[in-house]
């Protein structure tokens, strides 16, 4: 199936008026105006023939569906055909780690790869001290 690129359907006067530059798609309104009226030269109007094929919905640009993952087991129900990884944004640099080297041995893609040097991170997880249990208030200190 191709492809093709869409057109940007920006609103009236967006190539002249600098605020509007930032603004999407408004519907246009006035009785005389020349893109409600369809004149060629002042741009697209959206319409239901430029949307994405049915069978293509939900797939991310490389053409597999998504699949979040949270820790290792769920690789295990990954289709390496029709299913790419991502990461969910809650797992920390430790599990993130282990999560894409078990990726790449699957021979599973991932859609969002952090780099992360595994001496960095060993550094950071000795560096940091070990928790004092805390005192409470109402205690009598003897």
């Amino acid at each position: 199936m191709r492809i093709t690129k869409k057109p940007s359907f920006g609103r009236q006067h967006i190539k002249n008026v600098n605020r509007l530059k930032k603004s999407g798609w408004r519907n246009p309104r006035g009785r005389t105006n020349k893109l409600r009226l369809r004149n060629r030269s002042r741009g697209f109007l959206p319409h239901p023939g430029y949307g994405t094929p049915k069978r293509l919905w939900g797939l991310h640009p490389c053409m597999l569906s998504e699949m979040l993952v949270s820790n290792i087991d769920d690789l295990k129900r990954v289709n390496k055909a029709k299913q790419a990884v991502r990461i969910s944004s809650t797992v920390g640099n430790r599990k993130r780690f282990d999560i894409q080297n078990k990726a790449a041995e699957l021979g599973l893609k991932v859609l969002n790869p952090k780099k992360i040097e595994l001496k960095k991170l060993k550094e950071k997880i000795k560096e940091k001290p070990a928790e004092k249990p805390k005192e409470h208030k109402h205690e009598e200190k003897k």
